[in-house]
């Protein structure tokens, strides 16, 4: 009997230890520019407390409850400006990178939770804290760094949280540790920085400083593959979730790349997506909230973990008789 609950103990262990399987929990958003209407947006980001932030074409950005439940907006911007990249920090003060052609101004702006103006810094332009294009993605870590995805540079720059320029990496092309159009970022609790290489349909990551370690996908729509993926989320266990826009889904994968699951088909219905563009987890990593673009609304999914089949000890003492 003492080898039959080993065995039983090991088989619930394996189960338990299987990828999570998300599920469609909710939606909220339709085309407008009133109060929780979107026009295509970009960014979304989860603060500690569970808020929502969503930024998108109508030059501004709103927040939510968890659950969609509009709570306000911040304002100022223009037509003139664009806002793509967003996080918000352990703080709870709020990061947007915006993108001022007109002016030729590039810029990290940074907010109190409900949109008071604190600081900024950057330009446009290619050496240190300048940036080029838009600045597609941030993402904070632990230890009080920011990092942002300098677009039309092909690198990414990285500073304190007021904005003290600290190191760069990236050149343009294809090869390990180059880009061509970078987009999402995230950070992983250990401190690795995964970046969604857009034109190349991959993601690459590296050590918190820009050493490269790795990478994974291609072109394609098979598994592990990609179009042109955008945003790019890291849980609390290390699966990193990207935003397979192109292909209209969501894969994840283990800190490593290996294939986990994915969820989503181009539509306009529940779980389905058009041009998803960015991915956030909340902070205990049970939901997974997806801005579906050009369906002008915002997608949650709820983490559900694997059941353990009843039968599976039965059929371990099966195996003893």
């Amino acid at each position: 009997m003492k080898k039959v609950l080993i065995i039983a103990v090991a088989l619930a262990a394996a189960a338990w230890a299987s990828p999570p399987k998300y599920e469609y929990a909710g939606k909220w958003g339709s085309r407008g520019n009133g109060n929780g209407q979107f026009n295509r947006p970009n960014s979304v980001a989860v603060a500690p407390g569970g808020r929502v932030y969503v930024d998108d074409a109508n030059d501004r950005l709103q927040y939510f409850t968890a659950t969609g439940i509009y709570r306000g907006e911040f304002s100022g911007w223009t037509e003139r400006y664009t806002t793509e990249g967003l996080e918000v920090a352990p703080t709870r003060n709020v990061y947007v990178g915006v993108s001022d052609f007109y002016d030729a101004r590039n810029r990290i702006e940074y907010y109190t939770p409900t949109g008071s103006f604190l600081g900024s810094w950057g330009e446009w332009g290619s050496g240190v804290s300048q940036f080029r294009n838009h600045i597609r993605g941030l993402a904070v870590a632990s230890n009080r760094r920011i990092y942002a995805t300098d677009n039309g540079n092909n690198r990414v720059q990285y500073f304190t949280f007021s904005g003290s320029f600290l190191g760069s990496w990236g050149t343009p092309g294809s090869g390990n540790g180059e880009f061509d159009g970078p987009w999402g970022i995230a950070v992983a609790p250990g401190g690795n920085v995964y970046v969604a290489d857009w034109q190349n349909s991959r993601v690459q990551y590296f050590t918190s400083t820009g050493s490269y370690l790795g990478k994974w996908g291609s072109h394609g729509t098979g598994k592990g593959q990609f179009k042109f993926p955008n945003g790019v989320a890291v849980d609390g266990e290390g699966r990193v979730f990207v935003a397979d826009t192109e292909n209209h889904r969501i894969q994840y994968f283990t800190s490593s790349g290996s294939f986990l699951g994915s969820w989503g088909s181009f539509g306009s219905g529940d779980n389905q997506f058009n041009n998803p563009k960015d991915v956030a987890i909340s902070v205990d990593g049970r939901r997974v909230y997806v801005t579906d673009s050009l369906n002008h609304r915002i997608q949650y999914f709820k983490q559900m973990n694997p059941a353990v089949a009843p039968a599976s000890l039965g059929r371990v003492k099966a195996l003893f008789k």
